[in-house]
């Protein structure tokens, strides 16, 4: 288990639109672009094998314009393929915020940040003593019926409120925005609050492509 003394001052960064990790989550990742082998080549090195994943802001031009707050996963499986390719896991492990980009020649971004505002992320699993379960799952079968989507009822009613929250926050077909809200919610009532009017907005046959307002 992580601790605050173990996570470093700066960071391998992922720019990845569109995908949400968050603390005590899973995110399988394929690594083919040579930049980024040579990211997870030298993350690999590291003791605390840790990777930066965050968001371009939408609109941008390349990687030139980032979100300031992601999350940082580390390398829990690694298989190499034939061609050179690797599939890595990352496992969530804490929110950071970038505070500068690290100047150099690097091939991939590296940045220094600072992670003591997710202090709560180091803890262990959050519980929401707020959660009104059966009303959020009649909101999320409305959902997933509008949306078309299929999904293992029971396994979902079986989840603890965190693993539920968190994965359907990353597996909802939200936009980039929505997703970096989710992210940015600071502690876990706040993110199932705004889980919660995503779901009540595509439930009522809102574009999934739209922001949340």
């Amino acid at each position: 288990m992580f601790n605050a003394a173990d996570l470093p001052a700066n960071l391998a960064i992922f720019p990845l639109p569109g995908v949400l990790m968050l603390p005590r989550t899973r995110l399988p990742l394929h690594i083919f672009e040579p930049r980024y082998l040579a990211m997870v080549d030298d993350v690999l090195k590291t003791g605390h094998r840790l990777i930066g994943m965050i968001q371009p802001v939408p609109g941008s031009e390349g990687e030139e314009n980032l979100h300031e707050i992601g999350c940082a996963g580390r390398i829990t499986a690694f298989s190499e393929a034939p061609d050179g390719r690797y599939m890595i896991t990352l496992s969530g492990i804490s929110r950071f915020r970038i505070n500068a980009r690290e100047p150099g020649f690097s091939p991939y971004i590296r940045a220094d940040v600072e992670w003591a505002e997710f202090h709560r992320d180091l803890a262990g699993a959050e519980h929401d003593t707020g959660f009104e379960r059966t009303a959020f799952l009649k909101l999320l079968e409305r959902y997933f019926t509008v949306q078309e989507l299929d999904t293992d009822w029971e396994n979902l009613r079986e989840a603890e409120d965190e693993n539920l929250i968190n994965s359907l926050s990353i597996l909802c077909p939200f936009s980039p925005e929505d997703r970096q809200a989710l992210l940015e919610a600071p502690a876990l009532h706040e993110r199932r609050s705004i889980l919660t009017t995503l779901l009540e907005y595509g439930a009522c046959g809102g574009e999934n492509e739209e922001t949340m307002q």
